[in-house]
């Protein structure tokens, strides 16, 4: 009898004993989630107030006019104020201490508050306001500086043409050099930012602001270091091949002696980033079909193909709200040139700042922009909470919008738009030499040159004095590419590259999204569509339209490492890329023969 009293006893104890616990689980469940609702409701109205401040400063920029410096910096201070407030910090890290009690989906928005709060901590108020200035100022001296060729202001545009087009050496190196002055007035305040960014960050325990940016995968800044030496190691063989056919291929376009090392006015592009116009595959001539139908066509067509694939149409205030076009001929005001989608508001305010005109290079963005776009719409849902509207990592967000742009440029989606003629003979070998003269060289650039820049100056505090010095150091270990005449440190090269100043170390996104991009349109290209990846069409397929919409409809609410292997059974790695260009190896050691390699035989 006393051993079924005691028994009882103890059950009843323990029977109280959980309610107890489940009760004090569901308050500490319910108060984060009213902190975490809260929270969300002051930031969704900053964040538009900050993201529509940035707008006008990036999309009519006048010289001497102070205003949308002032207001973009007030609302970005605004912001950082509050994400960064102490109270915010103290409570996200005290539900945090409790993590076991709470929901996964909870657990994510906290860590992405916590996360935040690292980039404006109110424990460095002075310097964080410091560096809202800093980069407000240096947007603007970056997006309003007047190119000029001989004294004559030039569009970002034509310096692009020219570059692409023209074959006199000495207008090319004018073009070049034109395109790299903006660095003379940026050095300084990416001096500047590079102390207050690491400043900023190290106040709540970040090592640097490097170190930031890469937590964000779930990595170390070693691991990722590694990860983006292991894809240069991957693709050197196919680069070496390309970087001897093109200084081979050019010396002969120019006239002039064969060069060890590429000279970057040679290039298509200001960078060395894309070698892709290099090559042009008959049977395709894109650029005259295009400028037939206008430059909202691009956009529009851009649109259909979404559609086409199951999603919905755009709503018409994306029409009217975004920047699609150059500013107009002798307008009073400039707009920052480098095309982005823009999710303003978190919700249903989505926008384009773009310069299409009726190019092959326009069409391709076109669809990679607008690629970004149905990713904001697709995770828009009552699914993923505000604060978990992102990409699974920010390399994927580039992934999806690159693979459309790819898609939209083979030769059976191009068929089926009419843009060639149907069955039209073309080179296959010449158009996987112009891919991979996009995709393949870019790799060096984004996972060695700018991976690289952007550690040393972060994490080894490079001196301002060592800026070109180091740029070009790097340009030549990891691309074979040099200047056209000595590069002194009046100037920083670097920074005439975009991401440099506002959207710093995290150019390995790019990297990584390239990898993504082939393992993602292998999987599609062999298991939905039954086709060859080198020759696709995904237009009209609802298979494709509804796998990509599963991927993006969850934003940041999974792991992405989870996310990958969920939908294409794989984690991440180069071997689909690899197999992709896999043709052309064979190609470029036959038109290689006799010539001198000059890179080394491996990477590393």
């Amino acid at each position: 009898m006393f051993k079924y009293r005691l028994l009882t006893f103890i059950m009843l104890c323990f029977l109280i004993s959980c309610n107890q616990q489940d009760e004090k689980q569901s308050n500490i469940k319910s108060d984060a989630q009213e902190f975490i609702d809260n929270y969300t409701q002051e930031f969704l109205r900053l964040y538009y107030n900050s993201a529509k401040a940035e707008w006008e400063s990036n999309t009519h920029i006048v010289e001497g006019d102070t205003l949308n410096a002032y207001y973009t910096q007030k609302a970005n201070e605004a912001l950082a104020d509050f994400t960064g407030s102490e109270s915010i910090i103290t409570s996200t890290r005290a539900f945090l201490d409790k993590r076991e009690e709470l929901d996964a989906l909870q657990v994510k928005q906290l860590e992405a508050i916590l996360y935040a709060a690292a980039n404006n901590p109110s424990t460095a108020k002075e310097i964080v306001n410091k560096r809202i200035k800093a980069e407000t100022v240096q947007n603007e001296k970056l997006f309003g500086f007047d190119f000029k060729i001989d004294g004559k202001s030039v569009s970002p545009n034509e310096i692009d043409r020219i570059l692409g087009e023209e074959t006199d050496i000495k207008k090319r190196q004018a073009a070049w050099e034109a395109s790299k002055e903006v660095g003379k007035t940026l050095k300084e305040g990416l001096a500047e930012l590079k102390d207050l960014r690491n400043q900023t960050v190290q106040a709540l325990g970040y090592q640097d602001y490097f170190n930031y940016q890469v937590s964000d995968y779930g990595m170390t800044t070693e691991e990722m270091v590694q990860l983006n030496k292991k894809l240069i190691s991957d693709v050197w063989p196919l680069y070496r091949e390309l970087h001897t056919w093109a200084r081979y291929e050019l010396a002969e376009k120019y006239g002039q002696e064969v060069p060890d090392m590429l000279p970057a006015h040679w290039l298509p592009n200001r960078w060395g980033q894309d070698w892709s116009g290099l090559v042009n595959v008959e049977g395709i001539d894109l650029d005259s079909k295009l400028e037939e139908k206008g430059s909202e066509w691009l956009v529009k067509q851009a649109e259909r193909f979404y559609v086409s694939l199951g999603f919905e149409e755009l709503p018409q205030s994306f029409y009217d709200s975004s920047s699609m076009y150059p500013a107009p001929e002798g307008a009073d005001y400039k707009k920052n040139n480098h095309a982005s989608a823009w999710h303003m508001d978190l919700q249903k305010d989505i926008r384009c700042l773009m310069s299409v005109v009726p190019t092959a290079e326009w069409y391709e963005t076109t669809h990679h922009e607008l690629g970004h776009i149905y990713y904001y719409v697709s995770y828009t849902n009552p699914d993923v909470p505000p604060l978990l509207r992102g990409g699974a990592n920010r390399g994927f967000h580039e992934a999806i919008g690159s693979m459309l742009g790819l898609a939209a440029m083979q030769k059976p989606f191009l068929e089926n738009l009419e843009l060639i003629p149907s069955g039209v003979e073309t080179d296959e070998t010449q158009t996987l030499l112009k891919e991979a003269l996009n995709y393949v060289v870019f790799i060096p650039f984004s996972a060695g040159v700018m991976t690289h820049f952007e550690q040393d100056l972060y994490v080894n505090n490079l001196s301002k004095d060592e800026y070109n010095k180091a740029w070009w150091q790097m340009k030549k270990d990891f691309q074979g590419i040099v200047p056209p005449t000595e590069r002194g440190e009046e100037y920083a090269d670097a920074t005439s590259k975009t991401h440099i100043n506002n959207d710093a170390a995290q150019y390995y996104d790019y990297a990584l999204s390239y990898v993504l991009l082939f393992q993602v349109h292998n999987h599609i290209a062999k298991n939905i569509l039954k086709q060859d990846p080198r020759a696709t069409n995904y237009y009209g397929n609802k298979e494709v339209g509804k796998f990509l919409n599963d991927m993006l409809k969850v934003g940041a609410t999974k792991d992405w490492r989870e996310l990958l292997k969920e939908t294409t059974g794989e984690e991440l790695n180069a071997k689909a890329m690899l197999d992709y260009f896999s043709p052309l190896t064979k190609y470029l050691k036959e038109e290689n023969k006799g010539r001198i390699y000059t890179l080394p035989e491996k990477a590393f």
